[in-house]
């Protein structure tokens, strides 16, 4: 699924550190890579409980594509040790915020703002933003800092994380409870260092280097930062406040990026990435619908789109992300009729939009008539375990479900799961289908993964329990097999709140 970037060139030995002369700063963090996961784990399930959390297939897939490329890429550098490797999430959250920001949290978990994806203007900026969080975790920033504060007070650690927990629970935060609450709470508390900012800048630029994107996104990126600088930042570049630039920073990245071009030039930017730029537009223009921009914007956005539609006999290529966004604009505002009107100008260029954006523009077909309470019209040989993502496979669900054909859905589902059990959404479309089909008890389980995968431990137990309760109720609604998952699950579950209950008891 998540691929390098097309044509992206082979890894180069970095040129990244020859400038600035900066050592690794070492490990200084006296807290283990456990204690921290489980810190970042609180964290996280007050996030998937915030209504602003959101989890869009085809943006969370865009963004892994671009996401496991950095982490192969830091993994060959020797960036990613093994063991933080294997005990971190290296999770990445969407936030519904029209900000332009993204952090790091403990544990490896990770959140970028549908700002910051609607604004940057190549997958290159993306992942210049992406590769510099991941170095803040992976040379243990946040740890020594927690390090730091925990030395000057034992309950500031716990007290973080209560605090974090306490805004998402705030009736009166409403929207506010990541921004102002979870992500700005925390990088308040944990304010990096010039040196600490220096060396993510270092080694971020070296794995999204090797990891094969351009290095003239790093100084796009800078400019963009700096223009917000010169402008007075009004609210919307929360990411200047918590990731301040320094002429030194700036300067040290221009360096990086004259070597890099020296070592490896950059390919004709006209040649080599229109069709990733196309897609990107397209995702930018998502990205822009779903952080809830206002029935004036998405008009606006329609407007715009029916007007290069218009404009000339055929669409061009230029016009393809206008398309797309105008399409998703018109779908949200219940404007079927548009929508499938600009998706139609979009279709004959899906040749030439290359695998990707082909692809995008064929699932928001599938989306417009899901939105507008339709089955869309799939070939009868469509084949869901045959999906080439988890976008399409999720779409398909929802389409095949609406076809009637939920026991084709469940069994790819099943496979889905086995291999990614903290997919809470494919767990959710498993229960819807489940319960299509009569089968309650698989469809309360279905639930409590959900749950579980969401790190709601509490509200997963009741739905275990739930299961019990029906199979004692009903004898024969569910095999032994079933069962058997269930009870084992069930005391998983019970051990693990029983942990938390112990570590709460000891962080008091």
């Amino acid at each position: 699924m998540a691929q390098a970037p097309a044509g992206a060139p082979p890894a180069y030995p970095s040129a990244a550190g020859a400038v600035g002369s900066l050592p690794s700063l070492g490990d200084s963090s006296d807290l283990s890579a456990a204690a921290e996961r489980r810190i970042g784990e609180r964290i996280a399930a007050s996030i998937y409980r915030d209504p602003d959390y959101i989890d869009d297939p085809v943006l969370t897939d865009y963004l892994q594509g671009i996401w496991q490329p950095l982490m192969a890429a830091a993994r060959a550098r020797g960036e990613l040790p093994a063991e933080l490797d294997e005990r971190f999430a290296w999770q990445l959250f969407l936030i519904r915020e029209r900000s332009i920001n993204a952090f790091a949290l403990p544990g490896g978990y990770f959140g970028v703002h549908l700002g910051l994806v609607s604004t940057v203007t190549s997958a290159d900026e993306l992942a210049a933003v992406l590769a510099h969080e991941m170095s803040h975790v992976t040379q243990r920033h946040i740890s020594r800092l927690m390090t730091q504060q925990s030395k000057q007070a034992p309950w500031m650690i716990a007290a973080m994380v209560l605090g974090a927990l306490a805004a998402s629970k705030n009736p009166n935060a409403g929207s506010a409870a990541i921004v102002g609450g979870q992500a700005l709470a925390m990088q308040g508390q944990l304010n990096f260092s010039r040196d600490m900012e220096r060396e993510a800048d270092r080694v971020g630029f070296g794995v999204m280097s090797d990891a094969g994107y351009a290095s003239r996104g790093v100084s796009s990126l800078f400019e963009k930062l700096q223009q917000a600088n010169r402008l007075n930042d009004n609210g919307s570049f929360p990411y200047l406040r918590s990731h301040p630039l320094t002429t030194e920073r700036i300067a040290e990245a221009q360096a990086r990026v004259q070597l890099a071009s020296k070592a490896r030039p950059s390919p004709d930017p006209q040649a080599a990435d229109s069709r990733a730029q196309l897609l990107h537009a397209m995702m930018a223009a998502r990205a822009r619908i779903l952080a809830a921009p206002g029935v004036d914007a998405l008009r606006s956005l329609l407007a715009d789109a029916q007007r290069r539609a218009a404009a000339a006999p055929a669409a061009s290529m230029r016009d393809a992300g206008a398309l797309y966004g105008g399409a998703f604009a018109a779908a949200q505002l219940r404007d079927f009729a548009a929508a499938r009107s600009l998706l139609g100008r979009l279709a004959p260029l899906a040749a030439d939009l290359g695998p990707a954006a082909g692809k995008a523009v064929q699932l928001l077909g599938i989306e417009v008539e899901l939105m507008d309470g339709r089955a869309p019209a799939l070939p009868a040989a469509t084949d869901i375990a045959k999906a080439a993502s988890r976008a399409e496979l999720l779409l398909l669900a929802r389409a095949l479900m609406a076809a009637n054909r939920a026991p084709e859905v469940s069994q790819a589902l099943q496979v889905w799961v086995a291999g990614h059990p903290g997919d809470a959404l494919a767990w959710q479309l498993l229960a819807l289908s489940s319960s299509q089909q009569g089968q309650p008890v698989r469809a309360i389980r279905a639930d409590a993964e959900s749950r579980a995968a969401q790190l709601d431990y509490s509200a997963a137990l009741d739905r275990f329990k739930a299961a019990q309760g029906l199979m004692r109720s009903r004898p024969g609604s569910a095999d032994h097999v079933e069962g058997s998952i269930i009870d084992t699950r069930t005391r998983q579950i019970e051990s693990i709140l029983k942990e938390q209950a112990l570590q709460d008891k000891v962080n008091r």
